[in-house]
């Protein structure tokens, strides 16, 4: 009797395979020609399933073996697949609105640790001192090591005001860090934008959610209009931007071209076959662009890059991006929760795959920082600087003999700006040499 009551999931599950055979084998067979249910390997599953449900030291439901095992099929396809149960799957639908509860920071898993893509800017994480590609090893007293990153996630969310301490392992440090950070509500404004000199707009896309396209031509607008409808260039910032909505991508994109493809998916099932192409409405009319990236950068902002790059539309500065070129679909599911799998691949305009490779800046910037020593240093000695110089001959001169002082506003302004943010720097004086480039060519 004792055996026959162990051998029941058996023969139960056995069963069901056998009606899920018969019933399916022909729907199968239209889609694949070759295809079957792998049914030894099913019977070792019922068999473990068996095993775990009579045998191991506490009594588990069987709900949450089922989702274990769900879990444990997903996390082995990659890092990006993944069983979003109810409440995490809510929480997906809410963060790409712009506002949801946590840190502040786009997460993968890598060799079972938590690994941060990228924190966001103006959050608790991004505070904290937070950077791309830390791994975390410990949230609080609890290790990572053996989560599943739904797991991580959820322990890292909570109510505003609480604090969680992040141990994290650090390129460059040998010492592992601890990091307290206070959670609070994440309201993510995905597009900021200012004039950086007359003339020359700065936008910065945060993070691609449905109604950033049509915010990022809402500030280029602003920025035409702040500058007398002479915008003679734009600065934008996709650094640390961990992706998002793939139509959103597009959109941003397509406000740079005037025809050509902006991007493609390619994968196993029909409808992740996509072709997207460019409509006739470059918002710069042709204006140069600059477009600053770093690893950080990641999935849709990797799109962008990437079709701006494939079509010569702007130039590509900073450091190699992520390399996520891949594209998750979410199915939802009866139980209301829903299953994020990876259908395609990226393609950017020329055929380049970004999986795992990212995209190579045109030029490559060092993550540097200019240091201040003083003031003295950043004005190196010139020829009127020297003493008993020739005078120029035209101009009119000091009584002390030197040249009269320029107005230094501009250099000042320029010195600020190359220690605050040295790339942002480097990519305004590369956009000012575009442009001037271009107007002497028109």
């Amino acid at each position: 009797m004792r055996t026959t009551i162990r051998n029941l999931p058996i023969l139960v599950l056995g069963l069901a395979l056998g009606v899920l055979l018969s019933l399916g084998q022909g729907v199968l067979a239209e889609k694949h020609d070759t295809a079957s249910l792998p049914l030894e390997e099913l019977r070792t599953f019922a068999e473990v399933f068996e095993k775990i449900k009579n045998d191991y030291v506490e009594q588990v439901p069987d709900e949450d073996l089922l989702n274990h095992a769900i879990r444990g099929m997903l996390s082995g396809l990659d890092p990006h697949s993944a069983y979003l149960e109810p409440e995490a799957y809510k929480e997906l639908r809410v963060g790409t609105t712009g506002e949801f509860g946590g840190l502040g920071i786009e997460v993968t898993m890598e060799d079972g640790f938590v690994k941060v893509v990228a924190p966001i800017d103006d959050t608790p994480a991004e505070r904290a001192g937070v950077k791309a590609g830390d791994l975390i090893i410990r949230l609080d007293d609890t290790p990572v090591k053996g989560m599943t990153l739904n797991e991580a996630v959820k322990l890292m969310r909570g109510k505003p005001g609480s604090k969680i301490v992040l141990t994290i392992m650090r390129d460059g440090q040998q010492q592992p860090l601890n990091v307290t950070i206070v959670r609070d509500v994440i309201k993510v404004r995905s597009v900021k934008a200012r004039t950086l000199e007359p003339g020359y707009g700065y936008v910065r896309v945060t993070q691609f959610q449905s109604r950033t396209g049509d915010n990022l031509r809402n500030a280029i607008s602003r920025l035409k209009r702040e500058n007398d409808n002479a915008l003679q260039g734009l600065v934008l910032d996709l650094r640390n931007n961990p992706g998002g909505v793939l139509s959103a991508a597009v959109s941003v994109a397509d406000a740079f071209l005037h025809k050509g493809p902006i991007v493609s998916t390619d994968g196993r099932i029909a409808d992740s076959e996509l072709r997207f192409n460019a409509k006739p409405t470059d918002i710069l009319k042709g204006a140069p662009v600059v477009v600053i990236v770093n690893g950080g950068s990641a999935s849709a902002s990797e799109i962008v890059a990437g079709a701006l790059q494939d079509h010569k539309r702007a130039v590509i500065i900073g450091s190699k991006t992520f390399g996520k070129g891949s594209v998750q679909t979410i199915l939802p599911m009866d139980n209301g929760a829903a299953l994020k799998l990876t259908t395609a691949r990226y393609f950017t305009p020329a055929g380049r795959s970004i999986q795992a490779e990212g995209i190579t800046p045109d030029i490559e910037l060092e993550e540097l920082k200019v240091a201040r020593v003083g003031e003295a240093s950043l004005e190196p000695v010139k020829e009127a600087d020297l003493s008993g110089h020739l005078s120029n001959g035209d101009s009119e001169e000091t009584s002390n003999g030197s040249a009269p002082a320029k107005n230094k506003g501009s250099d000042n302004s320029s010195a600020a700006l190359a220690s605050e943010d040295y790339p942002l720097y480097e990519a305004l004086n590369l956009l000012k040499g575009l442009a001037i480039l271009q107007a002497k060519k028109s």
